[in-house]
């Protein structure tokens, strides 16, 4: 809820955080024309969300760069949200490739999603250029092309608004997005299965947590749940397959209330804080990655027909 101004309203995010049970994505990522006015990109962005839209029959989302977005409408922008640094430790290292914006259509085939980012991309022809585009896909339903699960840690569909949305101040009902597409190696392959849940830090066919002496401490669980102040610290994840048979990976989608538990977790999975690297990223590339801003709807609406 929102009571500036002495007035109740319902703050609503974009729903396609939040849509399940689709199959086919498509993930655009766009920079600014040369020439082209933010405000008036961020007003077409919103007017797919609007009567007009050319997305059919599919879930999207919108997002902008932090600071494109905090100079358009910095009332709606949640506090101390940057653009994606390069990540280093020692040898290791996590690319930048910020953009200015990201668009994600969802839906149940791969011709409703084809259509339905193309006509985003043609509506923004003339403020935006795009910069990157990867098709997604679910593979065996929730399980990654490693054939482990993917979000296990993910949290129940009733809490996970509570996790993934900015819960008041600036930005109520917006989410901070990371992105970054991973390349996996044939190495995890070669590795038994009792190798591969050593990395993971689950069991392969049902995915329970390993506990005590057989967790090993560069697992990929071990780096990645983490504890402040004897709460865990959580995201909400909307990950995908992509690639075919030579090149593949998963694309990974965390949205989250603030910026703080997702630089962490790559953090700690680089080695920052402590030297131990996730044993994962031993067996996968990291391609890309850039944070954004997932306005909520109605701040969305207040910028919409002021292209």
């Amino acid at each position: 809820m929102d009571t500036r101004l002495g007035q109740t309203r319902l703050v609503q995010p974009q729903s396609g955080i939040f849509a399940f049970g689709t199959t086919e994505h498509c993930y655009v990522e766009l920079d600014l024309a040369p020439g082209a006015d933010a405000g008036s990109l961020v007003s077409a962005l919103a007017a797919l969300h609007g009567p007009d839209s050319p997305l059919v029959a599919t879930s999207a989302v919108v997002a902008l760069r932090p600071e494109l977005w905090a100079s358009v409408a910095p009332d709606a922008a949640p506090p101390a949200v940057r653009s994606f640094a390069p990540i280093q430790a020692g040898a290791y290292s996590m690319p930048a490739t910020q953009h200015d914006a990201w668009i994600w259509c969802a839906g149940p085939s791969r011709d409703v999603v084809f259509d339905s980012a193309s006509g985003a991309i043609h509506s923004l022809a003339a403020r935006a250029t795009v910069a990157t585009e990867v098709t997604g896909w679910v593979h065996e339903r929730n399980r990654d092309l490693t054939g482990f699960i993917d979000g296990t840690e993910n949290p129940p569909a009733i809490e996970a608004p509570g996790v993934a949305l900015v819960p008041a101040g600036p930005g109520v009902g917006a989410s901070v997005l990371l992105v970054q597409q991973w390349e996996h190696l044939d190495s995890f392959a070669a590795l038994s299965v009792e190798e591969q849940e050593k990395v993971i830090g689950r069991t392969k066919s049902d995915s329970i947590q390993l506990e005590g002496a057989a967790m090993p401490a560069d697992s990929h669980v071990s780096r990645n749940v983490v504890e402040e102040d004897g709460k865990e610290l959580a995201i909400f994840r909307r990950n995908t397959a992509w690639g075919g048979p030579t090149r593949h990976g998963t694309m990974f989608v965390g949205f989250c209330g603030s910026q703080h538990p997702l630089q962490v977790m790559l953090e700690r999975m680089a080695g920052v804080p402590d030297g131990v690297r996730d044993a994962l990223t031993r067996h996968t590339v990291p391609l890309t990655g850039a944070y954004y801003v997932v306005p909520a709807l109605d701040a969305l609406a207040r910028l919409l027909g002021e292209c």
